[in-house]
Order: structure tokens, then C-alpha cells, then sequence
């Protein structure tokens, strides 16, 4: 799979994007990607929107792991389609992190799939929880009054 910042990479100061080619492994028998190459597409988008806006120390300081995925189809994608993954965060408690996510169709932006993971932060020695700094909460969560709606 080729994963590529989508232009611009990042669409708002809520917003990260990443342009993703389908491999021919991602179709399934019935014609179209397969549900789970959704989910990795969620993963790559979270990872790739960390990668780009976290620093190399905080990088290091912190692993992040998924608690929960929740997925909704409403798309297929098929062998010739450009994607768009869009993800931004929603809100945060002391050690969980929400993070919304869309899959496009390029051509129409027609949306494929929505997803809300809720990641947690661990200590990379010692595989524990951790909490994280202020500039990371500041960065990659909002407020609990807002929700993670996009506007």
C-alpha cells in the first residue's frame, strides 16, 4: 500500500489528510476492498497525522495504542479508486483520546466509511499507560464541551 500526504496535508488546523492507492491484495472475492483494509486505512491515518505533528521527542516518549474501534460501511471502494482518509481528534479524558475518521472516494468525495477510535497513550520501556504532556493534550484533543462532529 502507498500512503502519501493528500494535498494539502493538512486541510484546517482540524484536519489531516492521506491519499491512499488500493493494492490488488485489498480487493476481496466480492469485487471491492475488504472491510479490513478500512480499518488499517483508519490506522494509517492516525499514525501518519501523529508522525506529522508530533515532535521527534514526543515521538519517542509515547507509543499509542487502540482501545476501540467503532466502523461504519457505507461505501464500497473498488480496485480503481483514489482515497482520501480524513481524520481529526474529538475529545480526551486522563488516559484515552478520540480521533474521528472518514475514507473517501477522490473523484466525488463521496464518504465510504466512518470510524471513532479511542487511542491511549503508553510509556514505550514499560508498555503502561502514561499521561501526556499539556502541548500533546492541547494538540491532539479538543475540548470536552465540543464534540467531534465536523462542521
Amino acid at each position: 500500500m502507498n500512503l502519501s500526504p493528500a494535498s494539502p496535508s493538512v486541510v484546517s488546523s482540524e484536519r489531516f489528510e492521506i491519499r491512499v492507492n488500493i493494492d490488488p491484495a485489498d480487493i476481496d472475492r466480492l469485487g471491492h476492498v475488504n472491510n479490513v483494509v478500512y480499518l488499517r486505512w483508519v490506522q494509517d491515518a492516525a499514525v501518519a497525522h501523529w508522525k506529522a505533528r508530533a515532535t521527534a521527542e514526543q515521538q519517542e516518549r509515547y507509543l499509542w495504542v487502540v482501545v476501540r474501534h467503532q466502523i461504519e460501511y457505507k461505501r464500497s471502494a473498488q480496485q480503481n479508486d483514489a482515497i482520501i482518509v480524513r481524520t481529526w481528534v474529538g475529545k480526551a479524558s486522563d488516559l484515552t483520546f478520540e480521533r474521528h475518521t472518514e475514507v473517501l472516494r477522490e473523484r466525488d468525495r463521496k464518504v465510504l466509511a466512518t470510524a471513532t477510535t479511542v487511542w491511549c497513550p503508553v510509556n514505550p520501556e514499560t508498555l503502561k499507560p502514561v499521561r501526556v504532556t499539556a502541548d500533546i493534550r492541547e494538540r491532539f484533543s479538543i475540548p470536552e464541551a465540543q464534540t467531534g462532529e465536523q462542521p
